[in-house]
């Protein structure tokens, strides 16, 4: 997969995704990170990216050509583009999932105030991490490239090391444990150690039910 960013920040997101998993997806060649700043597409000597905003209002809003410039110079047939606003759809494993399956996609990235609203008519989709205002849309970028990456064949090690995780089957994942077996006097749930992979299955799908009605009631009504 490539996806490429279109930022005025790219170390916001190059660098975190430089270590662990995704770190090892780009040196493989699974993954393809690009970056296309806005600022390079500037037209005056100040490399000014942001305006005011027509109606007045605090902040700055970022102007459309540059943004629309650096978004051209990496979209190509087939690209998938987001942009990332908070007015976006909500981001979960399930769109996860989806974006896996593409072969190339384009996250814009907003700052200050947000970008002029006209961009989104460019873009396949508006997604959101969360019902909270960041800075910029980089650390977004982080949280979807690497939700997305790990989902690429051969990133991780086991090719079914995501089937039974937290959301993929609308439920918390059940609770692990490792050795040892009694911990400051807490100990490891019996079943998980019988070696009765029936038994351990059943345990667990019951243990992530419970744990999602007690935590995430929520995902059980959204399933419905």
């Amino acid at each position: 997969m490539r996806i490429d960013v279109v930022t005025l920040f790219p170390s916001m997101v190059d660098v975190p995704l430089s270590e662990s998993i995704v770190g090892r997806a780009r040196e493989t060649g699974r993954l393809k990170l690009g970056f296309s700043n806005p600022r390079d597409f500037a037209e005056d000597r100040h490399k000014k990216v942001d305006d005011k905003p027509y109606g007045g209002g605090t902040g700055m809003v970022m102007m459309a050509e540059p943004v629309y410039k650096a978004l051209k110079k990496v979209v190509k047939k087939g690209s998938h583009v987001i942009v990332l606003t908070p007015k976006g759809e909500r981001f979960d494993q399930r769109t996860a999932l989806k974006l896996a399956k593409k072969k190339h996609l384009v996250l814009i990235c907003g700052h200050y105030e947000g970008i002029d609203e006209r961009v989104n008519n460019f873009a396949n989709q508006e997604l959101s991490i969360g019902d909270y205002v960041l800075t910029g849309g980089e650390p977004a970028a982080v949280a979807i490239i690497d939700a997305v990456t790990r989902l690429l064949p051969g990133v991780l090690k086991k090719e079914d090391a995501t089937v039974n995780e937290t959301f993929t089957e609308g439920l918390l994942e059940a609770p692990h444990y490792t050795r040892p077996g009694v911990w400051r006097r807490l100990k490891v749930p019996e079943v998980l150690l019988s070696g009765d992979h029936k038994k351990i299955s059943e345990w667990r799908s019951s243990a992530a039910r419970e744990l999602t009605v007690r935590k995430r009631p929520d995902l059980l009504k959204a399933g419905k």
